[in-house]
């Protein structure tokens, strides 16, 4: 798989000055987990999760998380389960490509009951989603899922969701912080990703922000996501990729939306009309979250809607300009340090400073891509909602 591979090969020539990589489930954890990209979560219940599955890959979704968890009734756990286990069978009878797939369950031994259920079509599935994660609640997942693996003769990763109260709550979060730092410390080889449940966090107050706010405006999650990222996701081999939080309004169809697409394709120039209909149909607060994710230390995001995928994954990709900075920033003769004139002579370029931003910017530009000079934000998704 690779992103944006849903597009002509034409018409990524077009779009792109470097292309984004081609990669499986397979493939080495430091690329799977850059290359999460925008996550899409689907209820375990529905009967149809296959076909789910099948489409949303066929329009350039490369992660999905089938949920056991908060999106299902307590009383429907069972059957939840049962129809997991049925449409995997049905996936690995159909072939072809998918995204990754992780299951989110809501304790450890369903971990070991569903690979074992499973069976052969266990080698669809690449790992689980640990709710509330703590050390007290983390260390029995990562136990089951070591268990899991073994059993199963598959590489399974897992993906904590960092969403409890204790995290939340000023009195109790360094110390908390500082025990999951060393659970998934311990099992780092195991862990892909670590996701941030936002909406729990606003739910411990009564909290919950509009859709022309980020959850950066709410200054309570704001101050927790900052602090998750200083302890868990430094630069220096001991951080993990943080992934975005989920954005909640989805009010744009994209039957609406297509439309609009066809009436102004990117080549014709017409980039501003359609940058004020993504304002018009409540993207705007979506976009300026993930601007922020990234200025904050995240890559990739939970997504509840398939309108969400193309903008998460049109501003992951890197500009020529960014490249350009990375590529000068870790040349070889720079490895001395010093100061660089940009080649796009706007900034300075700290060689030491920007260094461990030009490694991240070069990881992201291999599985998203680097954008022609000419092209940004509002010609890759227009290219891709038009496929």
């Amino acid at each position: 798989m690779r992103h944006f591979g849903h597009i002509a090969p034409a018409v990524r020539d077009g779009l792109f000055f470097r292309e984004p990589c081609s990669f499986d489930a397979d493939a080495p954890p430091r690329i799977l987990a850059a290359a999460l990209g925008a996550t899409l979560y689907s209820p375990a219940t529905r009967p149809t999760l296959a076909d789910d599955v099948i489409k949303q890959a066929a329009r350039g979704v490369v992660s999905m998380v089938l949920c056991l968890e908060d999106s299902i009734d307590d009383s429907e756990v069972a059957g939840a389960e049962e129809n997991l286990v049925g449409q995997f069978a049905e996936l690995d009878a159909r072939g072809g490509e998918l995204p990754l797939l992780f299951i989110r369950v809501r304790e450890p031994h369903q971990i070991t009951d569903l690979v074992r259920r499973l069976g052969d079509s266990v080698r669809l599935l690449s790992g689980f989603v640990l709710p509330k994660f703590t050390q007290e609640r983390g260390v029995p997942f990562m136990e089951a899922l070591t268990k899991a693996e073994s059993a199963g003769g598959r590489r399974l990763f897992a993906m904590p969701v960092l969403e409890s109260p204790e995290l939340l709550h000023l009195e109790t979060r360094r110390e908390v912080l500082q025990e999951i730092a060393a659970t998934v410390g311990s099992y780092r080889d195991r862990v892909l990703a670590l996701r941030l449940g936002v909406t729990d966090f606003c739910s411990a107050y009564g909290l919950r922000r509009a859709p022309d706010m980020t959850a950066y405006d709410v200054r309570i999650v704001g101050d927790v996501i900052a602090d998750v990222v200083n302890v868990l996701g430094r630069a220096d081999g001991t951080g993990f990729t943080i992934t975005g939080p989920v954005w909640e309004y989805f009010r744009l169809q994209e039957r609406m939306f297509k439309p609009q697409l066809r009436r102004s394709p990117f080549l014709e120039g017409r980039a501003e009309e359609l940058r004020t209909a993504l304002i018009e149909h409540d993207l705007d607060g979506l976009l300026r979250e993930i601007e922020l994710d990234r200025a904050n230390g995240l890559l990739g995001k939970t997504c509840i809607h398939p309108s969400h995928v193309a903008p998460v994954h049109a501003l992951s990709v890197v500009s020529h300009e960014e490249f350009s900075d990375a590529q000068d920033i870790l040349r070889p003769e720079s490895g001395g340090g010093g100061v660089l004139r940009s080649a796009y002579t706007n900034k300075m370029n700290e060689v030491k400073p920007h260094r461990a931003w030009a490694e991240r910017t070069l990881q992201r530009a291999e599985v998203f891509g680097v954008a022609r000079e000419d092209v940004g934000f509002v010609e890759l998704l227009a290219a891709s909602l038009a496929e």
